[in-house]
């Protein structure tokens, strides 16, 4: 059993305050130069994000042991990887609305703090109830599978995106203009409206919070802490806007990531149901280790890409051979 982190509230403060003054710096960036980044650009900033997430967990491996540790880093992966499968949908979102190029960077960005705080109230009721109600385990493990089930099913060639309740709601209630205005959210057109860029932040924020219900359960069981779970995702969601500009043409490559994730998912839900057993005081029923879990999630990412280049770099080849033959 994994001691519970007991963190003095200046603890907490200084975290989110950390992450406050990081997304306001990349806020500023972005809105004193809108554009569309080059690869560099990218390559610079998701490895400056990747760092402060590997330097924070091994923070926690140094002063809170390798359990706690442990679990940031399964979470943190599994919640990044997630992510990417979520970049797909926001592909669509920016090609459903037409956003200029140049103004992605903001959208993504303004989506992505909209999530961040809808996520952590998601993630303070989620640590509340789990406190309270134990059953909830079997409920989010059973969730998991179910979620995993549905991702083997799913077909990436079909996905379109359709609006959410939020979002059907904003356009009804808010009178909107045809066409964008720069990147300003409002005009005043004989009376106030609002701009699509306000609807597509809209959109990306609260579909990433769609997502969250197959995420944040699947964090609740590779770690109880809140704490844990706040900073594995936000670090996730932090870089999320540079991941989007340098993956670009390599999501289409990724044909086997949502296969890979139904594992994780599924796993993680197993995890949870196994663990719900044994505290229940069914003797059969194994704990599973932190450093397991973290091996299963990382193993199956790694075999799920190689596995996605290897079959897209095939069908590139036979692509190419009528080409050559036809010559």
């Amino acid at each position: 059993m994994v001691p519970a982190m007991e963190l003095p509230f200046w603890i907490w403060a200084a975290t989110i305050g950390g992450f406050c003054v990081v997304l306001a710096f990349d806020f500023w960036l972005v809105a004193r130069n809108p554009h569309e980044p080059s690869f560099k650009e990218c390559v610079a900033w998701v490895s400056f994000y990747v760092a402060l997430a590997v330097g924070f967990g091994v923070g926690l491996l140094l002063l809170s042991g390798p359990a706690h540790g442990g679990e940031f880093f399964a979470g943190w992966i599994t919640e990044y990887s997630l992510s990417v499968d979520n970049l797909f949908v926001f592909l669509l979102i920016m090609s459903r609305f037409q956003v200029p190029r140049q103004y992605r960077q903001k959208v993504l960005l303004i989506g992505i703090i909209l999530a961040l705080l809808m996520r952590g109230g998601f993630i303070a009721a989620g640590a509340e109830a789990v406190t309270r109600f134990d059953w909830l385990f079997y409920v989010f493990g059973a969730f998991l599978v179910y979620t995993a089930w549905k991702l083997v099913g799913s077909e990436e060639e079909g996905a379109e995106f359709s609006e959410n309740i939020a979002l059907r709601t904003v356009r009804r209630v808010l009178p909107t203009t045809d066409t964008y205005h720069g990147a300003r959210l409002t005009v005043h057109h004989g009376r106030r409206m609002v701009t699509p860029m306000l609807i597509v932040m809209v959109a990306i924020g609260t579909t990433d919070l769609l997502f969250a219900l197959d995420s944040i359960p699947a964090i609740f069981g590779l770690t109880k802490e809140p704490y844990l779970v706040f900073t594995a995702n936000a670090f996730a969601l932090m870089g999320l806007r540079q991941l989007f500009f340098l993956l670009g043409g390599l999501l289409d490559r990724l044909v086997y990531l949502s296969k890979g994730l139904s594992v994780v998912l599924a796993f993680i839900g197993v995890k949870l149901i196994l663990e719900a057993l044994h505290h229940d005081g069914v003797s059969w029923a194994p704990e599973i280790p932190i450093m397991v879990s973290l091996g299963v999630i990382i193993g199956t990412l790694a075999v799920t890409t190689v596995l996605s280049l290897l079959k897209s770099a095939r069908d590139a080849r036979k692509a190419k051979e009528p080409e050559t033959a036809d010559r």
